[in-house]
C-alpha cells in the first residue's frame, strides 16, 4: 500500500497554492458554465481570500502537504472544520489535489485517506466535498472510498433560449 502523511503547509507552499487554486478553480467554473472567464481568476482569488481572512492562520483550517514515505510533497489539501453552509458536526473539503507528475500511482486514494484521518483528529464526524460531474476519475475515487451522494444538481440547456439569461427584478 502507498504510504501518504499529511502536514501543514509552509508560508511558501501556500503563496504558491493560492495562485494555483484560483487559476484551477476558475478554469473548472468555465468549464461548468457557472462563469465567464472575464474576470474569473480574480473572482476565484476573492472567494479563496474570504474563506481564508488569515491565510495560513485561518482558524478552523486545515491547509495540508501530502507527503510519501520519503517526505517528497506529492499533493495538497484544503478542509473547512465548519462547513460552509453551517451543517453541524460537519467539514468541507474544499481542495485535494496530487501533483500531475504523480497521479496514477495510488497516491489519490491514499492522500484521501491521510486527509479524512486528520480531519478526524480534529474533531469532525464527516466530510463532504462538491466534485464536478465531468470528473470521472474523482468520483470513482470518492466511491471506492465510501462517499455517497447527498445532493445533486443538474443542467439543461434549452433550445432557443440562452443558458446565461438574465431575469430582472424591478
Amino acid at each position: 500500500m502507498t504510504t501518504v502523511t499529511v502536514r501543514a503547509m509552509t508560508p511558501v507552499e501556500f503563496d504558491e497554492w493560492q495562485t494555483a487554486i484560483a487559476e484551477e478553480y476558475a478554469r473548472d467554473q468555465i468549464a461548468a458554465g457557472r462563469w465567464s472567464a472575464d474576470g474569473a481568476v480574480e473572482r476565484a482569488r476573492d472567494e479563496n481570500t474570504a474563506r481564508l481572512p488569515q491565510g495560513l492562520d485561518t482558524p478552523r483550517m486545515l491547509l495540508l502537504r501530502g507527503v510519501d514515505a520519503d517526505g517528497t510533497p506529492i499533493g495538497r489539501a484544503w478542509v473547512g472544520l465548519d462547513h460552509p453552509r453551517g451543517a453541524p458536526d460537519l467539514a468541507f473539503l474544499y481542495d485535494i489535489e496530487v501533483l500531475p507528475s504523480r497521479r496514477g500511482s495510488g497516491l489519490g486514494r491514499a492522500l484521501l485517506a491521510a486527509v479524512e484521518q486528520a480531519t478526524a483528529d480534529a474533531g469532525a464526524g464527516a466530510l463532504e466535498l462538491n466534485v464536478f460531474g465531468t470528473n470521472a476519475a474523482g468520483i470513482g475515487l470518492y466511491e471506492s472510498a465510501g462517499y455517497e451522494v447527498s445532493t445533486q444538481q443538474m443542467r439543461k440547456t434549452l433550445a432557443g433560449g440562452s443558458p446565461r439569461a438574465e431575469t430582472t427584478e424591478e
